[in-house]
């Protein structure tokens, strides 16, 4: 008998009608003769209601208090997926993460799953039960409650699914998958059949929102192939999987593209060895993300000019961290908002010369500028204009063919 992992998110279980839809899939599953675990998260909006409550209580949440509140909105959820089971006649209940126990280790508000422990759900799973876990949670060595940060019920089923050794591990969510580009960007963006989980990290961290980056890394990591697929209509989803099972041919799966970023650009910096690390440490240190960073040094090889972006709503902390910087010198500092960056994901692109010449020569016949490139092994990035992202996105989307 085949052991599946479904996981269903906020938005599948947001309702007391969506909570009887999730119910019928489980259903579903189990008439199927599969053993089945679930995973939920909490209602849609319940958490963020909860973050809200925190800091109405203080500034200085303490974090420990913080796990605690958080995560009581999974145990509803699961509450009463179990009980709308056991009503439709089959043997269910909620377990909590410290009932299995989920162990956990590192800080509160961001802990990592260590250990999930089976024995008592092998033994609710061989007298035909269905565990309905909670996500997002654990509980660490000295018995307090965790929470494992954003995307965590993602990260709950996937190390769930590793420690059981399960067939199949299936996201549900509002989606019906993964898609070339944001479908509400444009509409012929089109469902990918299936994805590796290096071009799935590039899409998530570049904004693509079906799943956190942390999750996708554990899937990578402990080799879970993952599904994802939508709990409202009955079509194949999206096979999340490792980069051997991608068909060699395709060389873009896909386009990401950013909103509202600002690009900062230091002049004349003396060059020394140390200069990066005086100019990003306090930038770190107060929370501000860096994403592109290009150097170039001058001829006689005592100054560069470097450029990084950042989000827009970063720029005004931005200006005045750099210009307290007493540890950097610089002829001048330009700072640009209006800008957004626009990628291309492949492993493809490995094997395939001309990628690169390809993106910037279907932007240049637009007429659209690039200011900044930067690339990895799967990915080409280029910094734009704000405005001529949309622009940008269907010539791409059109030169590497992905509406096909």
């Amino acid at each position: 008998m085949k052991l599946v992992v479904l996981k269903f998110g906020g938005t599948s279980v947001g309702t007391i009608e969506k909570i009887k839809k999730v119910t019928d899939i489980i259903i579903g599953y189990k008439k199927r003769k599969n053993k089945v675990i679930v995973v939920s998260s909490a209602m849609s909006g319940v958490t963020n209601n909860l973050i809200k409550k925190s800091k109405q209580i203080s500034e200085n949440f303490l974090d420990s208090e913080y796990d605690v509140l958080v995560s009581s909105g999974e145990q509803v959820a699961c509450s009463l997926i179990a009980g709308r089971l056991n009503h439709k006649g089959f043997n269910s209940r909620s377990w909590l993460g410290w009932q299995v126990p989920i162990l956990t280790s590192g800080p509160h508000t961001n802990s990592r799953i260590k250990i999930v422990n089976k024995d008592k759900l092998l033994r609710f799973l061989r007298q035909g039960g269905i565990p309905i876990i909670t996500g997002f949670q654990g509980v660490n060595i000295d018995e307090r409650v965790t929470t494992i940060g954003r995307g965590g019920s993602d990260s709950s089923a996937i190390m769930i699914a590793k420690f059981f050794r399960a067939q199949r591990c299936i996201i549900y969510t509002d989606v019906e998958g993964v898609y070339t580009t944001d479908p509400s960007k444009l509409k012929k963006a089109k469902k990918i059949k299936v994805i590796s989980y290096e071009e799935m990290l590039e899409m998530a961290s570049l904004g693509a929102k079906v799943m956190q980056p942390v999750s996708i890394q554990d899937a990578r990591l402990n080799r879970i192939d993952i599904e994802v697929k939508s709990t409202f209509k009955k079509k194949p989803g999206t096979l999340i999987t490792k980069r051997k099972n991608i068909n060699k041919n395709r060389i873009i799966t896909g386009i990401s593209s950013t909103q509202n970023d600002a690009k900062v650009t230091l002049v004349g910096v003396k060059d020394r060895p140390g200069v990066a690390a005086s100019i990003f440490k306090p930038l770190s240190t107060n929370s501000i993300n860096v994403d592109m960073v290009v150097q170039n040094i001058s001829e006689n090889g005592k100054e560069t000019d470097l450029t990084f972006t950042i989000k827009a709503e970063d720029l005004n902390k931005t200006k005045k961290i750099i210009q307290e910087n007493r540890r950097i010198n610089f002829r001048k500092v330009l700072f640009k908002k209006g800008v957004s960056k626009i990628s291309i994901i492949g492993v493809g692109m490995i094997t395939t010369p001309g990628v690169s010449f390809r993106m910037f020569q279907a932007l240049a016949n637009k007429k659209i500028n690039i200011q900044v490139i930067s690339t990895s092994e799967i990915k080409i990035s280029v910094l734009i204009n704000k405005k001529d992202i949309k622009k940008a996105l269907v010539t791409l989307h059109k030169e590497f063919k992905l509406q096909k």
